[in-house]
């Protein structure tokens, strides 16, 4: 039973979609403002996150309707693994918390799958497609402002067995729209999505108050940088400004 479950989820969740975006952490990051810091605190999070997607997942992959979304090519548990060793070193799990934020969002992930798994596919649409859709974007924004040039703790945003992602999210699009779902089930799964992206927002949220203590650092220092230019050349003998 085909409901177009890709675009029910793409109209239905637009306005999420754009608060989300609209959040004070996403439009820092999206205009250049990243700080080790907090970035991997969001790291962290994510770790968590898509760990418990990817094990409900294992866990549902004989289900109906879950096993025709089983991709574990999109699976990320394993380069945020990489990611978390770059930024807190080998003993990175004694380290690594997830956020309040994060267990509430564990919480929902445990209880939709313990009670309808089909509702999983809401939260892997949430995160999957739109890491595939502009996650190289933000890879080349955090690796510029963090002066990641090596690419050393972005390996979140490399997907090795997708060379190619437009043709994937379209095989992913597609598998999304022949899911044996009623109509109730496609309204709920719009619903979940919705639900996703609220649990997002909250975790960026949380890092308002230490990407604004960030921000502050950041431009403090650029304008002591350019004070501190200016007084220089000012300083100069006649003979060496010249």
């Amino acid at each position: 039973m085909s409901h177009q479950l890709a675009t029910l989820l793409r109209e239905g969740t637009k306005e999420s979609h754009t608060m989300a975006e609209n959040v004070g952490f996403i439009k820092s990051f999206l205009a250049g403002v990243v700080e080790k810091r907090s970035y991997r605190k969001l790291v962290g999070n994510f770790y968590f996150i898509y760990a418990a997607i990817e094990a409900e997942f294992e866990r549902h992959r004989d289900h109906p309707v879950l096993s025709k979304l089983y991709f574990p090519e999109l699976w990320r548990e394993g380069t945020l693994e990489e990611d978390l060793a770059f930024y807190y070193g080998q003993n990175w799990r004694d380290e690594v918390k997830p956020s309040p934020a994060c267990v509430e969002y564990l919480d929902c992930i445990k209880k939709v799958s313990d009670e309808q798994p089909e509702l999983l596919v809401a939260h892997a649409y949430t995160r999957y497609l739109g890491d595939l859709s502009g996650g190289q974007i933000l890879k080349n924004i955090a690796k510029r402002a963090m002066g990641l040039e090596d690419g050393r703790g972005l390996n979140f945003y490399e997907f090795e067995a997708i060379p190619n992602p437009g043709p994937f999210k379209n095989k992913y699009r597609a598998a999304m729209d022949s899911l044996p779902v009623s109509e109730a089930m496609a309204q709920k799964i719009v619903a979940e999505a919705n639900h996703s992206f609220h649990l997002n927002m909250k975790l960026f949220k949380e890092l308002e108050g230490n990407w604004f203590l960030s921000l502050l650092r950041i431009t403090w220092s650029t304008l002591v940088s350019r004070l501190q230019g200016m007084f220089a050349k000012k300083s100069k003998p006649a003979s060496q400004a010249s």
